[in-house]
């Protein structure tokens, strides 16, 4: 007897909003990063692409290895299939993603880090310009100097997107969340002496930047990309057959 898959196209497109881009820290679903999403009786497919066809392969591959990892979450998900289209090393990437062979396994000698290493850059990153955006807010709402900032704990900032997404990054870099937890931190937590804010503040700040802006400028490239594609926009094609067979 076969068994058919059983879950949704929402709890399919819920688990894929849940990845997110490692350079970008925003969403694949709503970079556009998702082509589109098949389910047939015996699972889940998924299509990913990228702005351009040389996007660098440990990027490109952490995002497909996490979208897997993220669907095999899904219950009643039955066989996942994820495959980048369009990229130099899609070929590569789909059969390491089939096989299961992991980042190391995939790339081989060319694999310089480990996919730990590579998410901890990337987690960091994201940390730092979460840390920038919550205290950039609160001085702006305070009226108060940067020298104020080694003063700062979560329990002082606001609630809302921003502070949430910071609760978040300190969680995936395992810092804590409790409210008396000071913001301005190093990677490991520890305090930024007062006399080092500024710079820091700076560098936070200059992280936080680049992201936003390789966000908008991957945004345009992937619209001039997909331009005449039937999936040109950031929403992906969903296709059910599983739909479609029983309304035959």
């Amino acid at each position: 007897m076969t068994t058919i898959a059983l879950c949704t196209e929402e709890e399919v497109l819920e688990a894929l909003s849940t990845v997110m881009d490692p350079e970008l820290d925003e969403a694949i679903t709503e970079l556009g990063f998702v082509r589109s999403v098949l389910l047939d009786d015996d699972g889940v497919t998924v299509h990913l692409r990228l702005p351009t066809a040389f996007c660098s392969p440990n990027f490109a591959y952490l995002m497909a290895s996490d979208a897997l990892d993220a669907l095999r979450l899904v219950d009643g998900a039955g066989a996942i299939r994820v495959l980048l289209d369009d990229h130099h090393d899609s070929d590569k990437i789909n059969a390491g993603l089939a096989a299961d062979a992991g980042y190391v396994g995939t790339f081989g000698a060319e694999a310089e880090q480990s996919l730990d290493e590579l998410r901890g850059i990337f987690r960091a990153k994201a940390h730092a310009a979460a840390m920038e955006r919550c205290v950039a807010a609160y001085l702006k709402r305070t009226g108060l100097g940067a020298n104020e900032i080694y003063k700062l704990t979560l329990s002082d900032l606001a609630p809302g997107r921003d502070k949430a997404a910071l609760l978040r990054r300190r969680m995936s870099v395992g810092l804590s969340t409790c409210p008396a937890s000071q913001v301005f931190v190093d990677d490991q937590g520890q305090r930024i002496p007062p006399e080092s804010v500024p710079i820091r503040l700076r560098f936070a700040k200059s992280v936080r930047i680049s992201m936003e802006g390789n966000a908008h400028f991957c945004r345009g490239l992937l619209a001039t990309r997909y331009a005449d594609s039937e999936s040109d926009g950031a929403t992906p094609r969903i296709t059910d057959l599983r739909t479609i067979r029983s309304h035959r």
